[in-house]
Order: C-alpha cells, then sequence, then structure tokens
C-alpha cells in the first residue's frame, strides 16, 4: 500500500479543521457535535477521529493557528533598525495592519470564530490559558517595541509600555466585536480614526 505523503495528510487535517472552524462559528462550540463536523467536512467518521479524538482537540489546534497569524502581523514589528522614525512607525503600522485585517471581507468567519473562543474562554481553564498565551505573546511584543521607541523618544517617555500595550489589544478586542455584531462598521473609518489617535499618543 503506497505510504500517504506528509503533504496529504497536512491538507486532510486542514480540511477537517476548516470544517470544524465554520461549524463553530456558525453555532458555537456545545451546539456543534462531531456529526456536524464529519458532514461539513465531507470526510468518513473514521478518518476525521484518525486525526482528532474530539472537539476539544480541534479547538485547541484551530486557536493555536488563529493567535499565530495575528501574532505573525506584530512580530513583523521586530525587525526596527534603531532610527527613532522607524522605530515609531513600526509601532504604529503594526497595530493599523491588525486592525486593517478586521476590515477583510474573508475574515468574518474568522472574526466570529474568535469570539466564540474568547466565549468559551471564560468557562474553559484550558482554552483561557491558551488564549493568554495567544494574547500575552502579542502583548509583550508590542510592549517591547513600545519600550524601544521610547528609548529613540519616538513614543512619551512617560507612558507605561505594558499599559498601552493592553490599552491597545482591547481597542482591537472591541473593534472586533463590532464588527461582528454590526455589518455597517466603516474599517476604513476605524483605521483612519486610530492613526490620528497614534499620531496624538506617539507623534512622528
Amino acid at each position: 500500500m503506497p505510504k500517504v505523503s506528509d503533504a496529504h495528510l497536512t491538507a486532510r487535517r486542514r480540511q477537517i479543521l476548516d470544517a470544524a472552524g465554520r461549524c463553530f462559528a456558525r453555532d458555537g462550540f456545545h451546539r456543534t457535535s462531531m456529526q456536524d463536523i464529519v458532514h461539513e467536512s465531507g470526510i468518513s467518521a473514521g478518518l476525521v477521529y484518525r486525526y482528532f479524538a474530539g472537539k476539544d482537540e480541534m479547538i485547541i489546534a484551530i486557536v493555536n493557528q488563529w493567535h499565530e497569524r495575528r501574532q505573525a502581523l506584530i512580530e513583523a514589528g521586530q525587525h526596527a533598525t534603531g532610527d527613532a522614525n522607524e522605530s515609531r512607525d513600526l509601532v504604529a503600522e503594526a497595530y493599523l495592519d491588525l486592525v486593517r485585517s478586521i476590515g477583510q471581507p474573508q475574515a468574518l468567519e474568522d472574526l466570529r470564530l474568535g469570539v466564540q473562543v474568547w466565549a468559551e474562554a471564560v468557562r474553559t481553564p484550558a482554552i483561557r490559558e491558551l488564549v493568554r498565551r495567544g494574547v500575552d505573546g502579542p502583548r509583550t511584543t508590542a510592549a517591547n517595541l513600545i519600550s524601544r521607541a521610547q528609548g529613540n523618544s519616538a513614543v512619551p517617555a512617560d507612558l507605561d509600555p505594558d499599559a498601552l500595550a493592553r490599552i491597545l489589544i482591547a481597542i482591537y478586542q472591541g473593534l472586533v466585536l463590532q464588527t461582528v455584531w454590526d455589518e455597517s462598521v466603516d474599517n476604513d473609518a476605524l483605521v483612519a480614526t486610530l492613526e490620528a489617535i497614534l499620531d496624538m499618543i506617539i507623534p512622528s
């Protein structure tokens, strides 16, 4: 019997997780059954269970991927050269890129899934730990960028880097909620307004 390639295994796993993500985003974790995921994926139940023992494993895999994508947007700012203006711009642009990503039409299902993850984190310690890890990484990265920019006098020295990073994350999370709840949210206007606010907080 020919050996199945790693690429095939990865693609099959991705197919299952994509199906699970659509189900979770649409119906929530607890209303989604394994049979729903099997039906959505178009793969046999036996094969689905060969990859994942249950919904919890799927949730953990999805949450890891969800945060990794957002972490990558922020970590791009870690390559500052030390120039004051560039450090300031990296802090602002990394954040604005994150907010721009909220407005992408293809991101809506992912945003709904994220809201479901936050809700589940309130009741499930394992998911809360995973979510905290996914938020704390970008928060630390952002705080380090802010601190570096303060060293170059690009950000006011009297601002607490961690507090500012937490506030920026809170704004992002709030905008995700508003985007999921309200289809009339104008992402371009949000980005422009946030850019003006950042110019006041960390002037160029």
